[in-house]
């Protein structure tokens, strides 16, 4: 069953947010492996480093705050950070951010405030 988006963020149910979670894991996926196939061609080449997704509006201490932080989602500073949404074992930076702003979108759709980032190893 799909999730509804809600006009509040914080009426999501942990339920919720999985599947939410899951949708954004799969687009990440999907375009992590399109940007290596399409792109690199099949090879991990070029530069080296990681990609994250940041929640902004979420505290960890609340209920949806909790939720994310039980899929993986770890608090930094004042955002829950998402390491490698994607799952892709290469260590290209732009398979990567492709992947992570594949699930900022998703999470976006719901509602939340998500940015994608990276940074070179």
């Amino acid at each position: 069953m799909l999730v509804t988006a809600q006009d509040n963020i914080h009426d999501y149910t942990a339920e919720d947010v999985a599947q939410i979670v899951a949708a954004a894991q799969s687009a990440a996926e999907q375009a992590s492996e399109q940007y290596v196939r399409d792109v690199l061609e099949g090879s991990d080449n070029f530069p080296c480093g990681f990609a994250w997704v940041e929640l902004d509006d979420v505290r960890g201490n609340t209920r949806v705050g909790r939720a994310f932080k039980a899929l993986g989602f770890t608090k930094i500073g004042k955002s829950l950070h998402w390491q490698n949404p994607g799952r892709l074992r290469v260590q290209n930076v732009d398979a990567k951010y492709a992947g992570a702003a594949a699930a900022v979108n998703v999470l976006r759709g719901y509602g939340f405030d998500a940015c994608a980032a990276d940074r070179l190893d």
